[in-house]
């Protein structure tokens, strides 16, 4: 577990990795770098697959549902209580868990609201293969963060499922499922990464 920001912060965030890279990415880092800095206590954590290959070196595939979900219920049990708002997501893959979590019977009562960063909408190339239940299950405010170009679900796709509140999607400029846009854009990585975290910020300030 990584835990970044301050002890005594104004709201926490619960923030785990996608399919297939651990806790400890770039993009994981520089997402709780901003965030901690806006005194915002980020903890991040690894599913059994995830850290089953941090021990011994060896790729393996991600854990089901209902092992990915029960990771979720004993992590938030294991917290020291804090008066202030928490809210779960993650990256892709971990915001799918996070948005699956949220709908559970026991799951949204322990939670303010999720974030889902690069949500993995259908597997690239195959649209037709939705992932849409948790969204459409929400109950609590639920913010995606997408790219345009994203190869999960581009902004095309995603308008074309008029997904309702208590979700919210926000785009960011050409970005891919890392928010990467491409030179011609004229953006770069970084850019992009701070307004995703303004993003996030700016929806985590609306619960405290």
């Amino acid at each position: 577990m990584l835990i970044d920001g301050p002890a005594n912060p104004r709201a926490r965030f619960l923030f785990t990795h996608g399919a297939g890279a651990p806790m400890d990415t770039l993009f994981m880092d520089a997402i709780a770098d901003g965030l901690s800095a806006a005194d915002i206590q980020v903890i991040r954590f690894e599913f059994p697959y995830m850290a089953k290959r941090r021990d011994d070196g060896k790729r393996r595939g991600p854990d089901r549902m209902p092992v990915l979900l029960e990771t979720w219920r004993t992590t938030l049990a294991g917290l020291a209580p804090l008066d202030v708002p928490t809210l779960i997501g993650g990256k892709s893959m971990g915001g799918r868990a996070a948005a699956t979590f949220a709908g559970e019977p026991d799951g949204a009562g322990l939670i303010d609201g999720v974030i889902c960063l690069g949500y993995p909408f259908h597997p690239p190339a195959k649209p037709e293969k939705t992932r849409l239940e948790p969204l459409q299950a929400a109950q609590r405010p639920t913010l995606v963060v997408q790219g345009e170009r994203d190869r999960f679900g581009t902004s095309q796709d995603v308008d074309s499922y008029a997904l309702k509140p208590p979700v919210e999607i926000v785009w960011i400029p050409d970005g891919d499922h890392s928010f990467v846009p491409r030179k011609s854009s004229g953006r770069t990585e970084d850019e992009n990464i701070q307004l995703a975290v303004r993003l996030v910020t700016a929806f985590i300030e609306r619960m405290i």
